[in-house]
């Protein structure tokens, strides 16, 4: 997935990052979701975001994600720094990419 990031946030992004909420993580873990990374390309200010879903029930793990207040806390938090690209999917907040090379 990627999304944009207003320059002047970075530095603030990076430091909330490098400290994710306990509760968060937790949440996440609970959903199923693993192997998590998120990048940065400047100067472009892009971010591109990585994760693995191990569970049997996408649409519900990803419901408790949503519906978690502590994730919509850090969301409220985060989502003002984001610049979601005019692009993406009506229902999206991170644009999808395709993936067009993989290797095992």
């Amino acid at each position: 997935m990627v999304i944009g990031i207003a320059p002047e946030h970075i530095a603030q992004y990076k430091t909330l990052h490098a400290n994710v909420w306990d509760a968060v993580l937790d949440r996440l873990r609970a959903s199923n979701i693993t192997n998590y990374s998120i990048f940065l390309r400047e100067p472009e200010n892009l971010m591109f975001s990585y994760w693995e879903y191990t569970g049997n029930d996408f649409d519900a793990d990803n419901a408790a994600i949503a519906n978690d207040p502590v994730t919509r806390e850090w969301w409220s938090v985060c989502g003002p720094m984001q610049r979601p690209l005019e692009s993406r999917a009506k229902d999206e907040w991170w644009a999808s990419m395709q993936e067009v090379f993989h290797l095992d």
